[in-house]
């Protein structure tokens, strides 16, 4: 077994730990593969071994490697997402590419990114990028603004809305990992109690990575976002 497929296996397991901890069921949080900064090959590896969707932070270098890994496994059946920050001159290589994106927190490329996906593609997944703990230098809407954006962005075409995606400021301790994690949580079902036209999937909770994955899945967190934990430190 090669250090990526074992590694799969130890997150996966820490996973299934942490959903019966929670008293949840382990089919209800996928685990997202985030390769930035590794090449197609460690793709591969983690495709190998059972690994279907993937997160990329560098949205170029994403681009290239969704290429180079389609060239490779023309028939594979994966989902690549955009967890990075998005800028206006870039929206279309996403929009063209990708199959979710993570971190809309404006209407403008939300906008860009309905304009310019292609009519032969399905439509994009969005999730909106919450600034949960209102760091002052870090992306998201603020958590008081998500609503509106959210109603904004559910009536663009070939958009459509899943749900919420956080990155709060690294906490050592559980307890604290949780308490953010839980107030992602309740913002994600305030506004799924809102019954909102054009929400029917909003479904997605975009919580936590390799160091507080436990905290987030406790807190109701459906995908988590691992790469240290599978692929390694990076250089």
């Amino acid at each position: 077994m090669t250090t990526i497929a074992n590694n799969l296996q130890q997150v996966l397991g820490r996973m299934a730990q942490a959903c019966k901890a929670a008293g949840r069921d382990p089919a209800s949080v996928s685990l997202l593969a985030v390769s930035k900064t590794f090449g197609a090959d460690a793709v591969l590896e983690a495709v190998a071994a059972g690994q279907r969707d993937f997160g990329e932070n560098y949205i170029q270098e994403g681009v290239d490697k969704i290429a180079a890994v389609h060239a490779a496994l023309p028939g594979a059946a994966l989902q690549w997402h955009c967890i990075g920050p998005i800028q206006s001159n870039k929206t279309r290589l996403v929009a063209e590419h990708f199959d979710w994106v993570h971190t809309v927190d404006r209407l403008k490329i939300a906008e860009r990114l309905s304009a310019q996906r292609p009519d032969h593609l399905p439509p994009l997944q969005i999730c909106i990028q919450v600034n949960i703990d209102g760091g002052p230098t870090k992306s998201g809407v603020a958590p008081a603004e998500t609503l509106e954006l959210v109603r904004a962005v559910a009536k663009l075409p070939r958009l459509v809305v899943r749900g919420l995606m956080s990155i709060p400021d690294h906490a050592p301790e559980f307890e604290a990992q949780l308490a953010i994690h839980a107030s992602a949580r309740r913002l994600f079902d305030e506004i799924s109690a809102v019954g909102e036209p054009g929400l029917g999937q909003f479904d997605t909770l975009s919580l936590g990575m390799t160091a507080d994955l436990e905290a987030a899945i406790q807190a109701g967190s459906t995908l988590v976002r691992v790469g240290t934990g599978i692929f390694g430190g990076r250089t």
